[in-house]
């Protein structure tokens, strides 16, 4: 039953694809629909209205009159539909207000309609076909999928609306065909301990040797929930065999019944289980699953560092990005496996593009989809269903060609996280690149790193903070540092061009072992949703690293 049912999501999602690659053909006439459709639903609304869209009627017009927003602009009209007015940013009910995670900023609070949800499930079945269609290509066959993620609400409005990561309204408003794709009962989700929730999914999932996927947000995520398995892989196992759940786990009583009555002792899977333990020393998704087809997560900027820790733990298993997607809006899709790029999400918003040499400019000049250049960088504006209009997202992206006519392009950082000295603007692209090159030449892995500014010192050195993974030891910090500053200096020119004088010698500090996981623990207790954590790879606030121990500093000949 459960492969009758994948196969038919499978199919409508290959349908999906089809006429997302029709529609790429014409992308500009696309485009230009969606804008007018738009105006034409939200043009009297109160936003609407104070915006001057009832007399706009060409994409030419609302270029030259809406300007360019950030949500600043939205928070009074956000506020008004959080109290309960209708009619404030769209003529549509609000069935759940998204709150981002403000671990790049301030949390932000957005209305999402039944509509704009639909162009958010139009983009993912689209994902989804693309999904399909390369995993049948590949004779690899789809099967259930484990995901972590919370479904938990925050809260609820005083009309009674829940808010949330906009994650946790996509698992509640799935329809119940596509909840069961899930390995595990969706209930799992819902529960507010990470750790439990975590275990619960997992447990249900080890039930089923022919899991096809795995599923995570960010990838150091799909690497927690690795440490995880291997971590209570001994209590996992003990739980499979009894159809039991451990006393530890943070339950509901009633939650914890409900639950039970879902679970059958297994001893068989259990066995096998143990077996693979013992011959390889853990449990990891390679070997618990081996007829994983994939897995999906986001693609892309600080992907790529955690990627290079992926084998020890899946193997040679593809790594599909699915949709490039924030809490605002959907702009792209994945076209295949392995790929960072993606295909503008042509039905899902209107978009514009700001080429680099307007980036310093309040209302600078935009370009349309068509007119993009390949090998620039353009920062990405949206105009969404759920009342956003021309909304400066933030984020840089790299154009890497065409796709019948509509642009291809990577996710390469958020504007305005760059780190300065002096004036040389380093952005996490450019740590990025470093960190890999050094992680190859000195064989290394690291937990995680983050670049800071040092206090004592103006202009300030750079700190490099690096946690090293599990078992691993730098046998030469001094020529480890030496190299960092040579890679950085290659790729950012503005940087090279600055050293020693007036930028000077950055400085290597060595995190203790756990590093990251108090970090991780410090952002959980302010309330952030562990899937919703990011790490950032530099940071201009010198306090981030207070009460973290540094267990050695290395310093450059200076």
């Amino acid at each position: 039953m459960a492969n009758l049912l994948l196969n038919l999501i499978g199919t409508v999602a290959q349908q999906a694809r089809r006429r997302f690659i029709r529609q790429t053909q014409h992308t500009q006439d696309v485009q230009t629909q969606f804008l007018r459709s738009l105006l034409q639903l939200n043009s009297q609304t109160a936003l609407g209205r104070d915006l001057g869209l009832p007399g706009i009627k060409t994409v030419e017009e609302f270029r030259a009159q809406v300007p360019i927003s950030r949500y600043s602009d939205y928070e009074a009209y956000v506020q008004r539909a959080f109290e309960g007015e209708a009619n404030v940013m769209t003529p549509d009910p609000v069935i759940y207000f998204s709150l981002t995670s403000g671990s790049t900023g301030r949390q932000k609070l957005l209305p999402i309609t039944k509509r704009s949800r639909q162009a958010v499930s139009r983009a993912n079945q689209i994902a989804m076909g693309v999904a399909a269609y390369t995993a049948q290509q590949r004779g690899r066959a789809l099967d259930k999928m484990l995901f972590t993620n919370s479904a938990k609400p925050y809260g609820y409005s005083p009309q009674g609306i829940a808010y949330g990561p906009i994650s946790v309204g996509d698992i509640n408003l799935l329809g119940p065909i596509y909840q069961r794709v899930f390995a595990h009962p969706v209930t799992v989700l819902r529960v507010k301990d990470s750790l439990t929730r975590n275990y619960l999914a997992m447990l249900f999932a080890l039930g089923d040797r022919h899991l096809g996927i795995v599923s995570a947000t960010f990838p150091i995520y799909a690497l927690t929930f690795c440490q995880y398995l291997d971590k209570h892989a001994t209590e996992l196992l003990e739980d499979l065999e009894a159809g039991t759940l451990a006393d530890w786990l943070d339950l509901e009583p009633e939650l914890r019944q409900q639950l039970l009555r879902q679970r059958r002792p297994n001893p068989e899977r259990a066995k096998e289980l143990r077996t693979i333990v013992a011959v390889n020393g853990g449990l990891y998704p390679k070997d618990a699953w081996p007829n994983l087809a994939f897995i999906v997560t986001a693609r892309g900027g600080p992907s790529g560092f955690y990627f290079e820790r992926f084998p020890e733990y899946f193997g040679d298993l593809p790594i599909f990005g699915g949709t490039y997607a924030s809490a605002e809006a959907t702009y792209g899709v994945h076209r295949d496996f392995g790929t960072d790029g993606v295909i503008l999400s042509v039905n899902s918003g209107f978009y514009e593009f700001i080429p680099e040499s307007e980036w310093e400019v309040e209302q600078p000049q935009t370009v349309l989809p068509h007119e993009l250049q390949v090998g620039d960088r353009y920062r990405i504006l949206v105009t969404t269903l759920s009342g956003l209009y021309r909304y400066d997202v933030g984020d840089v992206v790299e154009v890497e060609g065409f796709y019948n006519t509509a642009p291809i392009f990577t996710f390469r950082y958020r504007y305005g996280g760059m780190l300065s000295a002096v004036t040389e603007k380093t952005t996490e692209y450019h740590l990025l690149t470093t960190m890999k090159q050094l992680q190859q030449e000195f064989k290394l892995q690291l937990e995680n790193f983050c670049v800071t500014l040092a206090k004592d010192l103006i202009p300030p050195h750079y700190l490099v903070n690096i946690e090293l993974a599990a078992g691993q030891t730098l046998a030469e910090p001094e020529q480890f540092l030496r190299r960092f500053d040579a890679i950085l200096a290659e790729v950012h020119v503005s940087y090279g061009t600055k050293r020693p004088d007036p930028v000077p010698y950055p400085r290597l500090r060595i995190l203790a072992p756990g590093s990251y996981d108090r970090l991780r623990q410090q952002a959980i207790d302010r309330g952030v949703l562990e899937s919703q954590i990011k790490f950032p790879h530099l940071t201009e606030d010198r306090d981030y690293l207070d009460g973290i121990v540094v267990e050695q500093e290395f310093r450059m000949d200076e």
